[in-house]
């Protein structure tokens, strides 16, 4: 640091109280009891006032410590819609600063967001379109401190205790979603109670599914799979439609987001966390006999859909073995090319198929496919994989494969 910035630094913290804007930013934040919302936003207009000086004098620390302050004020005293903004900023702060990622702001990341979900659950209007709006820019906010941690930090998709908490709020958010459909769904009567409909499809049925692979998919990252199975567990089974070969319908939700998650896992090479996953699946969601679910997945006359979750068994075996199984690989796509692309946004899926041939097979996307992949996966804070499917398999060497897995430990 230059010697005239030391010296604005001096000079700053020897005016202290003397700061009129800092004094009176000191006083609205000290206030006991409520904020009013004319208080808050000028809280908010001061506190952008000093971090810009301060920013400006070079004093970073100082600019990113008062953010965190006042945001976190703010927030417990109920003003989350200007909290909001102060969020915001904090995450322009650390990353036009350079703050590094590190367990102290990770910290005060978790209490901001402990301090958001505490604010949301004690407001009377929690469930309202203003309770939707907040909610969504809070996951806008999780998803930018996601990129400054992969900008600034040590792990290359960013913090995986940041991914929890964006996983987290994302979770919330589908059921907030689910529950404005429930509730539309169940009034007949828009016209005799008006009130009872204010808030009916806020939320349409694809936000809710984006919400829902969003949480999956971050959670993956978090590398938190039991997190995941006990979502899972509070999804609905599968119905006949859902089970019968052939069927047109998309996959069972459950089994669509088990699939989705295993592959973000393989593609970010966690082998661990998704035998983990898949593990916690069959004992404790699916609960049956894995040999017959195996033996069902190559019989084509029993009528019944292929298992997701002797799927995701079949890749998991495969990828751990050499690159000389990516015929198998290749054939175990195209056996189940039809429930893949009957999943929610089959491009992102795509990208993850393509990432697994590419890492563990050495199956070469082209370009285009390439770039999609990578898109896909900025785009995710991480995630994202790609599509192979050349090649050839005899039936025999896949149940073979099933007969070498369930010798192998995984179910």
């Amino acid at each position: 640091m230059s010697a005239a910035a030391v010296r604005r630094r001096k000079q700053l913290a020897a005016r202290g109280d003397s700061d009129v804007v800092g004094s009176q930013l000191k006083k609205l934040l000290d206030v006991q009891g409520a904020m009013t919302e004319e208080t808050a936003y000028e809280a908010l207009q001061l506190a952008q006032s000093v971090v810009r000086k301060r920013v400006n004098a070079k004093d970073y620390q100082g600019a990113a410590d008062l953010c965190f302050t006042a945001s976190l004020t703010i927030l417990e005293k109920g003003r989350v819609s200007v909290a909001s903004q102060l969020l915001t900023i904090t995450v322009e702060v650390l990353t036009e600063t350079q703050t590094p990622d590190s367990p102290h702001w990770t910290d005060r990341i978790a209490k901001l967001q402990a301090a958001h979900c505490n604010a949301m659950a004690k407001d009377a209007n929690g469930q309202g379109p203003e309770a939707a709006r907040l909610n969504r820019l809070q996951r806008d906010w999780l998803r930018a401190a996601v990129q400054w941690s992969a900008d600034l930090g040590t792990v290359k998709y960013g913090n995986p205790e940041i991914h929890a908490l964006l996983a987290q709020q994302c979770w919330t958010l589908s059921k907030m979603g689910q529950a404005d459909a429930n509730a539309n769904s169940n009034s007949n009567a828009a016209s005799t109670d008006p009130k009872a409909n204010a808030n009916a499809d806020y939320f349409d049925e694809e936000d809710i599914e984006d919400f829902q692979c969003d949480a999956v998919i971050y959670m993956a990252l978090a590398e938190k799979p039991d997190q995941i199975v006990a979502w899972l567990e509070t999804l609905p089974e599968p119905t006949e439609q859902e089970r019968q070969t052939g069927h047109t319908c998309p996959p069972a939700l459950r089994d669509a987001l088990l699939t989705r998650a295993v592959l973000c896992m393989v593609a970010m090479e966690n082998l661990r966390d998704a035998n983990t996953l898949v593990r916690a699946f069959l004992d404790h969601i699916v609960k049956q006999d894995s040999k017959a679910l195996a033996i069902s997945y190559t019989n084509k006359e029993d009528g019944k859909a292929p298992s997701h979750a002797i799927f995701c068994c079949m890749l998991l075996r495969t990828c751990e073995k050499d690159g000389r199984t990516g015929p198998l690989f290749s054939w175990l796509l195209r056996s189940f090319k039809r429930e893949l692309e009957m999943l929610f946004k089959p491009a992102v899926v795509l990208s993850y198929t393509t990432k697994i041939g590419k890492v563990y097979f050495n199956i070469q996307p082209p370009p285009s496919m390439l770039k999609t992949m990578e898109g896909m996966m900025s785009m995710m804070g991480g995630g994202g994989g790609g599509g192979g499917g050349i090649g050839g398999m005899n039936p025999a060497m896949m149940q073979a494969a099933m007969a070498q897995m369930q010798g192998g430990g995984m179910m």
